[in-house]
């Protein structure tokens, strides 16, 4: 009987060429990074590395492309570090059609699927078609101050109206599909995703969503009465937040990287952005057993 012909991993799977991202911040990430990136390229798999990276970790030979060139040459992206280095990422990728997984070298890692540990092993099996692809919605934000050219980012997580100052109470009228839905004064208001429910709107009480649900969860911050509460819209509405003339200048933040003036009198918009960012799980990924494990729930009792 003939021998069965040897392929390699690179015949096998769909994704040909890989880009490698992230900032590491520690000699440990700087060592998971380099790790990847030379087995990688033993397997013959042509590799991109985020120019940022290239910079701080010792890569030989590497061919080093910016985020924007990754996500138009590369099949997927692998973000090597914490939430933060995805989020980053991801508001470039979402842009592309590229597939994205993240390598988890931060402190919670709801977005960065991989174990360190077992990173190499279970690449390997996403790379040979082992996987499960999930798409997540971002949110675009504009914002138009009177006489100003708009300003306008994207969020993955959430986009949130707020102060430079501490406990500084604000002003602004809340419309959902251009019919008003309540005025508040408060800290501010987040306006998340279901992949931002568990990040900072978490924190201000506003509730999980689950990733599957095409919605946005509108947050108060702080409001000044009891009667204001978290409010959750389809994802397909269109938010309009319009500013009191007699604020102080405030500020758009888009997940808490990228920060828009808001001048007094100005109107800001956020929609569900048109691209998704198109994750990739290992086979193994449980959403909730991710839950249980990054929030401390408890373990089943019988």
């Amino acid at each position: 009987m003939a021998a069965k012909p040897v392929t390699t991993p690179v015949s096998q799977s769909a994704f040909k060429t890989l880009g490698l991202l992230g900032i590491p911040s520690s000699s440990a990430a700087s060592e998971t990074f380099q790790e990847l990136y030379t087995a990688l390229v033993t397997q013959g798999y042509r590799v991109l590395v985020e120019d940022r990276a290239a910079a701080q970790c010792e890569v030989a030979n590497a061919e080093v492309r910016s985020v924007r060139e990754i996500g138009e040459l590369a099949d997927l992206a692998i973000v090597v570090g914490g939430d933060g280095n995805m989020l980053g990422a991801a508001r470039e990728l979402s842009q592309h059609d590229i597939g994205v997984i993240g390598v988890n070298r931060g402190s919670l890692g709801f977005l960065t699927d991989l174990p360190p540990e077992q990173a190499a092993a279970i690449l390997s099996e996403v790379l040979a078609g082992d996987y499960h692809t999930e798409m997540r919605f971002l949110l675009d934000a504009q914002v138009s101050n009177p006489g100003q050219s708009t300003l306008r980012s994207n969020a993955m997580n959430e986009v949130v109206l707020h102060s430079d100052k501490v406990a500084h109470m604000i002003e602004f009228e809340v419309f959902v599909d251009h019919q008003f839905v309540f005025s508040q004064r408060s800290d501010g208001l987040i306006i998340a995703t279901p992949t931002g429910s568990t990040a900072y709107s978490l924190s201000a009480g506003g509730s999980i969503l689950h990733p599957g649900i095409n919605a946005i969860n509108l947050i108060p911050m702080f409001p000044h009465t009891l009667s204001s509460r978290p409010l959750v819209v389809p994802a397909t509405s269109h938010i309009t937040l319009r500013v009191a003339s007699d604020n102080e200048p405030l500020h758009i933040s888009c997940d808490g990287h990228v920060s828009l003036a808001v001048a007094p009198g100005a109107e800001v918009t956020i929609e569900r952005q048109e691209h998704h960012l198109r994750l990739i799980h290992p086979r193994s990924y449980d959403y909730f057993h991710v839950l249980r494990n990054k929030l401390a729930w408890g373990s089943r009792l019988f």
